[in-house]
């Protein structure tokens, strides 16, 4: 089984893999300070639950945007699951697309990621949207390979700039409102967040088309990705799992690679 790890600014999620089923997935807020063996103690009796054990894992695969969380992680699974992790962006580690920037080191591990999994599943040309620590605008080739993209401010930190800088604004939730025109105050927040954030997706996609040149399909991914969907004409697909699949098949393509054909 694989151990597949997607460590973000906001949450770090890790998910088992037998072959290309999902067996388990769990979450948990980022935190530099938390160490291997916080996350073992957290995260093996959760694998309990679903009657898996770190016995039963032999690789893993770690997408890491937080430098500082690196050693916590990478320990977890050398001391915990016996298993060296394959990183994202290291040396050796083939993505299997070609990534068309200005500098591929400065892309962020999970856009990648993304990009392999939504060109297996969707083919191409395609527009990524994923709905994270900040929404990410990603644009993958016909041939899947990487061609750079928008990063704007996540939804949340909308949110918590208006509590922050008014003090008669409260902090309201991201949910979409049932009319546009608020006729109070919350009302009106909670339009100017979601209805907002449509027009901005909305925007966006089209001046990446129009640019890009021809017709493109558009995947949405995180946490809100639904609830924008709902609304966004410009959304064809959600999948909630982009990443850790695309890390899955990140792993098993390397793996391949190194053990060779079959004999």
């Amino acid at each position: 089984m694989l151990l597949a790890i997607d460590s973000g600014n906001t949450n770090v999620v890790f998910a088992i893999y037998e072959g290309k089923k999902q067996r388990g997935q769990w979450r948990a807020s980022s935190d530099t300070r938390r160490t291997a063996d916080e996350y073992a103690v957290w995260l093996t009796q959760l694998m309990a639950l679903e009657d898996l054990t770190p016995a039963q894992v032999d690789g893993a695969i770690l997408a890491n945007v937080v430098p500082a969380a690196g050693y916590a992680l990478e320990t977890l699974c050398r001391r915990y699951f016996k298993a060296e992790p394959m990183i994202v962006g290291a040396p050796g580690v083939d993505l299997g697309i070609e990534v068309r920037t200005a500098s591929a080191a400065n892309v962020g591990a999970d856009r990648l990621v993304n990009a392999v999994a939504a060109h297996q599943a969707f083919g191409g040309p395609l527009i990524v949207i994923d709905f994270g620590t900040a929404t990410t605008f990603d644009v993958v080739g016909a041939d899947g390979a990487y061609e750079g993209g928008v990063i704007a401010p996540a939804v949340q930190h909308s949110v918590e700039a208006l509590y922050r800088a008014a003090a008669l604004l409260p902090r309201v939730p991201v949910e979409r409102p049932e009319r546009v025109i608020g006729k109070d105050t919350v009302p009106a927040m909670k339009s100017g967040i979601y209805w907002g954030y449509v027009g901005l997706i909305e925007g966006l996609v089209g001046r990446i088309k129009a640019e890009y040149g021809g017709a493109m399909r558009v995947v949405a991914t995180g946490g809100l990705a639904p609830i924008y969907a709902d609304a966004c004409d410009a959304i064809d697909e959600v999948d909630p799992d982009l990443t850790l699949r695309g890390l899955a098949l990140i792993h098993r393509a390397n793996r391949t690679a190194i053990a060779g054909p079959p004999a």
